[in-house]
């Protein structure tokens, strides 16, 4: 078996917790966000925007950023909105979804901004 590497995480470091599939990656850039976005759109997947705040990512729901934008297709609009949650909430951690409405499910989810750790 090949060597695999360990993700040191736990519950009372905030820092060191993991999100989503990307959370394992370096952090995202704008650009690498908005090819995202675009996939979301490809997809036909209808995106979203949620928060919340660093202790709470893992027992509690994550708010939601105003509705889902149901049949949005402007990468431009679905990011502002994304940097207007995090400008309102820049203590939280900022997450975009895209919503499968056909299988009824999350197509994809990712944490784009990082609040601060605790």
């Amino acid at each position: 078996m090949s060597d695999m590497q360990d993700y040191k995480s736990s519950l009372s470091d905030s820092g060191s917790r993991k999100f989503e599939t990307f959370s394992y990656l370096p952090p995202m850039n704008p650009e690498k966000i908005r090819r995202q976005v675009e996939y979301i759109v490809s997809r036909g997947w209808n995106p979203a925007i949620e928060h919340t705040e660093p202790e709470n990512a893992f027992d509690h729901y994550w708010y939601m950023w105003k509705l889902p934008m149901f049949g949005e297709t402007d990468v431009d609009a679905i990011l502002a909105e994304a940097e207007a949650c995090h400008k309102a909430h820049p203590n939280n951690h900022v997450r975009l979804v895209g919503y499968d409405n056909f299988r009824q499910t999350q197509g994809a989810a990712m944490v784009i901004y990082r609040g601060p750790s605790v």
